[in-house]
């Protein structure tokens, strides 16, 4: 099964173009959603979640119209948003009962028995009967995924889901979707370039409502072999460095701005080659350097 978006567009009212003819075929696996906040990315989610319309274009899970057969995407759909709310002092057993029930599991046994097969699998059953408002922020997030997964989804979207995690929690979260994404289609929307390259297979980069890339993500940076250059400058020199070159990226290292710089010819003057990374990627295609 594969996801395929035709010409997605969505302009709201105030005249933001969120989504500028979007074309995507998104095949089963982890696949990465990359682009800065704002490029769109969440307005794409919602879509293909059901929860808002384009103005034009198509999408299509396998055989579902997902714009026109909103119950059978929602059936076959686990949505992890950016923020979303629980009951604060029900615990995660309870609420986990309830939105199976939700979701239609309703014999009584079997639903006891998949909330604690969830709870197993998200690291979450010795907390079952914690009430939710006690959990740390990678618990809440792993919750989410358990919330998510019930039912069997056959696609799955998580935006911007490791917000506000510390490097521990971050690992755990992303093995267990490494996991699931092994049997089904799960989007991970984010703008945190190492996620995308430690997980995905397959990824697009979105920015101001237009699809720059999609691909494998070592095509991407396959695409700057021999183009990209570093060396460490003072201070005072970076004005002058950004209107002679294409500095792809600058950051502070012992007090001195170390910089990428974007350019088919060798450079002299200090300049070392680089080995190009995603985040060399993301910063050339969303300005729209060739």
């Amino acid at each position: 099964m594969e996801l395929r978006i035709e010409g997605l567009s969505k302009t709201y009212p105030n005249g933001v173009r969120a989504l500028d003819n979007v074309s995507l075929t998104i095949p089963c696996g982890m696949y990465g959603l990359l682009g800065p906040n704002g490029a769109g990315k969440s307005t794409l989610m919602r879509t293909l979640a059901t929860l808002q319309e384009p103005d034009s274009g198509t999408a299509s899970l396998g055989d579902i119209d997902v714009l026109r057969q909103k119950e059978e995407v929602r059936r076959r759909l686990g949505y992890l948003p950016q923020d979303f709310g629980v009951y604060p002092r029900i615990s995660a057993q309870d609420m986990l009962d309830h939105i199976a029930l939700l979701k239609g599991i309703t014999n009584g046994r079997e639903r006891k028995e998949i909330v604690a097969a969830m709870l197993r699998r998200c690291n979450l059953y010795d907390s079952r009967k914690k009430a939710l408002t006690g959990f740390s922020g990678g618990m809440r997030q792993r919750f989410g995924i358990a919330q998510a997964l019930l039912g069997s989804p056959q696609l799955l979207i998580v935006d911007e889901p490791t917000a506000g995690l510390d490097p521990g929690e971050r690992n755990r979260f992303y093995n267990l979707l490494a996991e699931i994404g092994e049997q089904v289609i799960v989007i991970l929307s984010t703008h945190i370039v190492e996620d995308v390259m430690d997980l995905c297979t397959n990824m697009a980069i979105i920015h101001e409502g237009k699809v720059l890339f999609q691909g494998r993500p070592e095509e991407a940076i396959s695409e700057l072999k021999g183009r990209v250059w570093q060396r460490s400058i003072a201070k005072a020199e970076l004005p002058a460095f950004e209107e002679r070159y294409k500095i792809i990226s600058s950051r502070l290292v012992g007090g001195r701005p170390f910089i990428h710089v974007l350019s088919g010819q060798p450079l002299n003057g200090g300049f070392q080659a680089s080995v190009p990374d995603l985040e060399d990627v993301f910063f050339v295609k969303i300005r729209g350097w060739k």
